[in-house]
């Protein structure tokens, strides 16, 4: 099989299932980290289908939320959700954000920067968007040390010599590189704190529909029956079953969080 093509995020109701409890897991202990006073604007770069916002709204009750993200159907599934709710959706670019300088009490990721082909360029839009002592933030899946929740689906294929999509810019989930990157555009104050979580499947099938199928690689498409039989088969063996079928799989993230200068 030839390299893996680039991941794309252009389903809306899939990534719904592949992504978004995990992002709901994560958020809620970013949300609480950052513990930000309420009545604020904030700008959520990379917004997805907005499982994240939908999360700030309920958690952080900001007076605005600016919610950006490339793909237009993830944009589309989004504004479902929002029709009545205080949120301007936008399609565009991390790395030139739309938006005047110095507008936003706060600004974040949620698993994002590492998607980012210049993750310096994006989080430096961050900052030129946030005001003076705001709050820049990101949090993202720490994929060096093998915590992003579809790490048993890339051994195990890597292990049957089908390379799988990783995110451009995997390093920048270290926290060395986030700590440092932060301080290179003179980021105060900054914490950095890791986000452990999990998830629990009600059987293996829902598993497979929710990792496999409906990951944004589209990696079953490109599979032999053969192929897709033997990744199911290991998969399973892998992930070890409660009494009642149940797959628990855990996960981490690297949070990063500082002040623009006042």
């Amino acid at each position: 099989m030839s390299a893996p093509e680039p991941i794309k995020f252009t389903d809306g109701a899939a990534y719904e299932r592949f992504m978004s409890p995990w992002s709901r897991s994560a958020g809620t202990l970013f949300l609480d980290w950052l513990a930000l006073r309420p009545g604020l604007s904030w700008v959520d770069v990379g917004a997805g289908n907005g499982a994240f916002t939908e999360l700030l709204l309920a958690k952080s009750a900001p007076s605005s939320v600016s919610a950006i993200d490339p793909s237009d159907p993830q944009i589309a599934t989004a504004r479902q959700k929002f029709s009545a709710k205080p949120v301007e959706l936008s399609i565009g670019d991390a790395m030139a954000l739309p938006y005047d300088a110095d507008r936003f009490d706060a600004a974040v990721m949620a698993l994002v920067l590492f998607f980012v082909p210049d993750p310096r360029k994006g989080a430096s839009e961050m900052v030129r968007v946030t005001k003076p002592g705001g709050m820049v933030a990101s949090y993202t899946w720490d994929i060096v040390r093998g915590g992003t929740p579809t790490q048993p689906l890339w051994e195990e294929l890597d292990a049957l010599g089908i390379p799988a999509a990783r995110p451009p810019s995997a390093d920048i989930s270290r926290f060395e590189a986030l700590k440092a990157l932060w301080a290179e555009l003179g980021l105060r104050e900054i914490e950095t704190r890791e986000l452990v979580v999990e998830r629990t499947f009600a059987d293996f099938e829902d598993y497979w529909l929710s990792m496999v199928v409906s990951s944004p690689s589209g990696i079953v498409g490109k599979l032999s029956e053969a192929e897709s039989a033997e990744l199911r088969r290991r998969l399973e063996a892998r992930l070890p079953a409660s009494a009642s079928g149940k797959i628990t799989v855990h996960a981490s993230a690297t949070a990063i969080k500082g002040r623009k200068a006042a």
